[in-house]
């Protein structure tokens, strides 16, 4: 089984331009989780994610602990951060973004997309065709294809 066989088609992009607030908006009205960033010609260029529009500290990331749970702890005011953060929701998504972005064509194997996903500690992977997205493959992808085979 391939890429092909288990991708979500018909993928929304945002280009790098793109206001975050305008982003966040999008990913609640689909009910999805990310969208990859596609330049002027449709190349993907990053990928945006829920977790990326709202910050994340570096140091909280590799502990795999959320830095926003750190923050309201005990009972403790918004942290400054956090505010500045949500007040500059209207720049453009290439400040946010996560890039370069990781592909993989169609005809990538399935075990490999998820020894991607796992290597890499990403959700999900846009596929290619001629540098142009054709789908994404996610977690849930994987588990669909999984629970399909006999």
């Amino acid at each position: 089984m391939n890429a092909r066989d288990v991708m979500t088609k018909g993928v929304l992009t945002v280009g790098p331009e793109t206001p975050t607030r305008k982003v966040a908006k999008l990913l609640l009205e689909k009910g999805i989780s990310a969208v990859p960033v596609v330049d002027a010609d449709g190349v993907p260029v990053g990928m945006v994610s829920e977790g990326d529009l709202i910050g994340r500290d570096v140091n909280a990331r590799e502990a795999r602990r959320d830095w926003w749970l750190e923050m309201l702890a005990e009972g403790a005011g918004l942290a400054q951060e956090f505010l500045d953060h949500v007040k500059a929701a209207d720049r453009p998504v290439r400040e946010v973004m996560v890039a370069p972005v990781i592909t993989v064509g169609e005809g990538t194997p399935v075990q490999a997309i998820a020894e991607l996903l796992e290597t890499r500690r990403i959700k999900r992977v846009p596929v290619v065709r001629q540098g142009r997205i054709v789908g994404v493959v996610s977690r849930a992808d994987l588990i669909r294809a999984l629970a399909r085979t006999p």
